[in-house]
């Protein structure tokens, strides 16, 4: 047999269509979407209504992040007259990213009607059903797939979503333990025949425990490293680079920021996992508030910064309006600088912000009538965004990092959350048992941000001056 040609020479044209086609489909899910996208590129100039090809381009389209080619490339597919379970299943997830949740509703459950026994197309009825806060259908959904695959990922965490938003803290966090086995997930360390820690003492032997998870997740979690010492003689963290400082306030374990540096171990588990192996309940959450502190002497610099920027007599509230793009649910937990027009348009406050990332670039665009005081560039830590909150009056952001750490900091927040917010905020509640000096706020329906910054703006009126 002799070398495949390379994409887009001639020797490839002349390739059958059947496995011009396996090729581009080899390429998807191999990741080389340039690849893929070549082939398919052929296949379509031969025929422009074909709809593997359109279907398939349709899902690179979606990985490249491409959403609105996306959603044209397979609603053509879908136009060829081929109600397929597969292309209905991928086209409700792409009217789901656009928030289209009516349409993916009925995408999905028309794929499940095609093909009662695709444990796939179940799992994405169920999230589609989470998103809506349908939880008793997502639920339902989920469990039918586990029904037909009991190692369907997907469904294992859509019901822990359904079952920590509905307060059933042990139930939610052992389904939760398969969000290592979600299609595009990392692993939470590299391969290691060392076992996974069950929670009991260990007399001897390391135990390496992981900052997994995203910043603010590290910050939740990090209030049960005390527990673990308590039942482990020698740990080892792996963490971040930006979090040892924070970390080195509640251990004097060592903390490595690199697989080199962790020493050899007995045992692991991770920081996410923490709260299922203690047996949390909502009534057993630990709460030593606070739990993180500010330097003092950062304080006294960040507080003298801010006399000098900040209109004397005013109140001074901290503002996020971003989370990290690459968070699963940014597209509907992140709200924009613009959201906060309601809240901006206010003459008696001075707003701070302590927004990090790309979103820092709205700050170009401001013109709102308050002062806007923007530190992001200038705080180079945790460290110095903990010293920043805890000299301000308040702080108003969208689900994302500093909000952990002003609740672990016993600072006062208030949190815009989305309609259906991540699942440790709950439902139907102005507080939450994990940070008692958060405030929150919730959309009454998908994106709807005006809202909910009319209620803080009302909250704002009703708290007068500090």
């Amino acid at each position: 047999m002799t070398d495949p040609a390379p994409a887009g020479s001639p020797a490839e044209i002349a390739v059958p269509r059947a496995e011009l086609f396996a090729l581009a489909a080899e390429h998807e899910r191999a990741g080389r979407l340039g690849d893929a996208a070549r082939l398919l590129s052929h296949l379509l100039a031969a025929d422009a209504d074909a709809a593997d090809a359109l279907h398939l381009m349709g899902i690179i389209a979606y990985r490249q992040g491409d959403i609105a080619r996306a959603l044209d490339l397979i609603e053509r597919a879908l136009a060829r007259g081929l109600d397929q379970p597969l292309y209905l299943r991928n086209i409700a997830e792409v009217y789901r990213a656009l928030g289209r949740l009516d349409q993916a509703r009925t995408a999905a459950e028309a794929a499940v009607a095609l093909h009662r026994g695709d444990p796939l197309s179940l799992a994405n009825l169920a999230i589609i059903h989470g998103d809506r806060l349908e939880l008793d259908q997502a639920v339902a959904a989920a469990e039918a797939a586990l029904a037909l695959d009991p190692d369907n990922a997907a469904a294992h965490f859509e019901r822990g979503e359904a079952r920590l938003l509905r307060g059933d803290l042990p139930g939610g966090f052992a389904d939760m333990e398969w969000r290592f086995a979600l299609d595009g997930a990392a692993p939470p360390l590299p391969n290691t025949d060392r076992p996974a820690w069950d929670g009991a003492p260990m007399a001897s032997g390391r135990l390496l425990l992981i900052g997994d998870q995203g910043f603010g997740d590290v910050i939740q979690f990090a209030r049960y490293i005390p527990w673990v010492q308590s039942r482990v003689a020698d740990l080892v963290i792996g963490a971040s680079r930006p979090l040892i400082g924070l970390l080195r306030q509640i251990t004097d374990a060592p903390i490595r920021d690199t697989w080199r540096g962790i020493p050899d171990f007995a045992a692991w588990t991770t920081l996410s996992g923490l709260p299922r192996l203690a047996g949390t309940t909502l009534a057993t959450i630990p709460a030593p508030i606070p739990y993180l502190h500010a330097d003092p002497a950062r304080i006294t610099r960040w507080r003298a910064r801010l006399d000098q920027l900040c209109p004397p007599g005013m109140a001074r509230i901290g503002i996020a309006w971003a989370g990290r793009a690459a968070h699963k649910n940014d597209r509907n937990r992140s709200a924009g600088l613009a959201a906060f027009a309601p809240l901006l348009a206010r003459g008696d406050c001075v707003f701070v912000g302590v927004q990090k990332g790309p979103a820092v670039a709205q700050v170009a665009s401001y013109t709102g009538a308050a002062p806007l005081v923007h530190l992001g560039p200038e705080l180079g830590d945790f460290e110095d965004t903990a010293a920043v909150l805890t000299t301000l009056d308040l702080l108003v952001s969208v689900d994302t990092s500093v909000v952990h750490l002003a609740g672990a900091l016993g600072r006062p927040a208030w949190v815009a959350l989305p309609y259906a917010p991540d699942w440790r905020w709950m439902l139907g509640r102005a507080d939450t048992p994990w940070y008692p000096t958060l405030r929150l706020f919730r959309q009454t329906s998908p994106g709807a941000w005006d809202g909910v910054m009319a209620d803080i703006a009302a909250a704002l009126d009703a708290r007068g001056k500090p």
